[in-house]
């Protein structure tokens, strides 16, 4: 299982999305977009666009799918379906 985030370096929900994966030991990788340089901004924009249409903060990537927004019961339930997926 794979977990990747877009955040904003300001924002709580964001360090409450990173400290709900950091609490239950899952790694995760993140870009803060508002500390990134303005072409790798875009290309972020791009991305999100291309991946749900939605340019929200968190954006989390679980595998292949796309949780925009803090969601708690969302990510426990996708981590569940892939940690079941891997026994």
């Amino acid at each position: 299982m794979k977990v990747f985030m877009y955040t904003l370096s300001t924002c709580p929900w964001c360090r409450k999305t990173k400290k709900f994966f950091s609490e239950r030991n899952i790694p995760l990788d993140y870009v803060d977009y508002d500390l990134a340089a303005e072409n790798e901004q875009d290309k972020i924009m791009e991305e999100m666009k291309r991946s749900g249409g939605t340019m929200a903060f968190p954006f989390v990537r679980i595998d292949d799918e796309i949780i925009v927004g803090y969601n708690p019961e969302k990510y426990s339930e996708l981590i569940e379906q892939k940690r079941g997926r891997q026994k």
